[in-house]
Formats: C-alpha cells, structure tokens, sequence
C-alpha cells in the first residue's frame, strides 16, 4: 500500500467515522437496532447531489440532507414508539422505503458532480496537496462531530438518552420521556450519517442509488473494532474509540485489497468487513481468557 493509498483510507475513515458515531448513538447509547443507515446515508448524497446541481448553494444543500437524515430516523423512531412495532422491524420498513424515495428524490440512479460547486471546492482550490489537505479537512469536520456529540450526551438531556438505554424502567421512573429521547435519539443518529453521506458525494464527485449498501456493517465494524482495541469506559474514550476504529478498518480493508498474495479483490470487501468484525468480537474474549489464565498461574 503506497502513501497516496494510506491517504485515501484516512479519509475515508474519518468520514465514515460519522457513520460510526452514528451507530453508537443508536446501538450503544440507546440499545436500538437501527437499519435505516442504510438508506438514510444515500438519502443525504442524493439530496445535497441533486440540490447542487439544481444551482444551490452546498452549505445549504448539506444542511438540507442533514435535515432528510433526521426525518428518516425520527420517522423509524415513531413508528417503533407510537404503534409499538419492533424496532428492527420498523427500521427494515423505513429502509426499504427509503430506496424508492431516494430514487424518486435523485430521479436517476446516479448523480455526478464533477465540475460542480461544492463546500470543498474552497479548499482545493487552495496550493496544497489534495493528499494531505483532505484528510486534515476531513479530520476537523469529524473532530467538531465528535465533539458536538459528547458535548450533549454530557448535558441533562444527553444524560436521559444514556438512561433511556442503558435502563428504560429506572428512567420512565425518574420521570423521563423514554419515547422523546428515542425520537430524538434517531433522529440525530440519521442525520450524522446522512451528513456522512451528503461529505462522500461531493469529496468523491457522485451519489448513487447504491451507496448505502452494507453501510450499516461498515458501521457496526467501526464500532466493534474501537471497543475490542481500547476497551473504552468513559462516553468521550468511547466516541474517539469508534472514530479511531473506523480508520483502522478502513486501513485492514485497504491493506487486504492491496495484498496481491491474497488474492483479493474488490468485490470480496464483505468477505473483508465479515473476517475484521469478528475477529474484533473474538478479541475481548481471548484478551478475557488470557487474563484469567495468567491470575491462575500466578496463583500459589
């Protein structure tokens, strides 16, 4: 893997990073099995892919995807709530509903955006290295993320949504509104990722109607991976951990495909992301055992 390579897979991890931060929100923070990543992250590229080329301004064309990726969450979010639907199932519903919208939003299934204006346009109009300055770029979006993120579930209402999930009963009887913290849960969970979708469009110069495929294990991976290596037992160890951990999966994925004594290929990535996650699962358990193992013998 050369240096141009390692590059791209850094930025690609910091962005996917969102998605990740994303996962956590829903998954960790708030023990909700959320699909609807998977259409929600197309659903912000289609949206800001087709509001730019349409003549308006990036900025407003991001905005406006972060917007649609936090109607799609909240929109799993209530119907699990308000008709008691599982929340597998209702994010399955939301999912697939999303693939017909975003084509209908999008009114073809790819949308290119080279020669278009977007929010980094600026930037690498700059007399640097696009080698260097995107991933710095892609570090400080993250990195503002991240922080906005931990800088809520450190205030009171970030506090419910961490009850919420970690003891819906203890919470419902400190008074807490479980389903308003789900809702809003959701819908910031989305909107992260649809920002992640909405940055990989206009930094890559396309959005398609296949995007958002397997974004969801991507995310998962991200995650897992950040917890097996760093063990993280504070919210903010645990934000950075998912962040890091999504560059270093980027970094095992490039690293495999560019193996060539492996023999992988592009279209073997599942078979990748499926070796990587469990064996990040498998990790605690050895680390587990191992210890264990070492306190017996030292045992008189």
């Amino acid at each position: 893997m050369n240096l141009i390579q390692f590059m791209f897979a850094v930025e690609l991890g910091l962005l996917f990073g969102l998605v990740a931060l994303g996962v956590l929100l829903s998954f960790r923070i708030l023990d909700f099995p959320d699909l609807t990543v998977d259409g929600s992250f197309p659903l912000g590229a289609g949206v800001s892919a087709i509001l730019i080329v349409s003549g308006f301004n990036p900025w407003f064309a991001t905005f406006c995807a972060i917007l649609a990726g936090m109607t799609a969450g909240f929109t799993t979010a209530w119907i699990s709530v308000r008709w008691n639907i599982l929340h597998l199932l209702a994010s399955i519903l939301t999912m697939t509903a999303l693939y017909s919208i975003n084509l209908r939003i999008m009114g073809r299934s790819n949308i290119g955006l080279l020669g278009e204006n977007t929010i980094f346009s600026p930037i690498e109009a700059l007399p640097h290295s696009d080698l260097y300055i995107m991933p710095a770029t892609m570090f400080v979006i993250t990195g503002l993320a991240l922080l906005l993120v931990y800088r809520f579930l450190s205030s009171e209402k970030g506090l419910a949504m961490r009850a919420t999930g970690s003891n819906i009963r203890m919470a419902k009887a400190q008074g807490v509104s479980v389903n308003r913290q789900i809702l809003l849960g959701l819908s910031i969970s989305n909107g992260l990722v649809a920002l992640a979708g909405s940055l990989y469009a206009q930094s890559q110069g396309f959005a398609d109607i296949t995007l958002g495929q397997g974004i969801i294990l991507f995310g998962l991976a991200s995650v897992i991976v950040g917890e097996a290596f760093f063990n993280p037992k504070r919210i903010l160890a645990a934000l950075i951990a998912c962040v890091v951990g999504s560059i270093f999966y980027r970094l095992a994925v490039a690293m495999a495909l560019n193996a060539s004594f492996l023999g992988l290929e592009t279209q073997d990535l599942q078979l990748i992301t499926a070796v990587i996650v469990g064996i990040a699962m498998i990790t605690p358990r050895l680390r587990a055992k191992i210890l264990d193992f070492k306190a017996s013998r030292s045992k008189p």
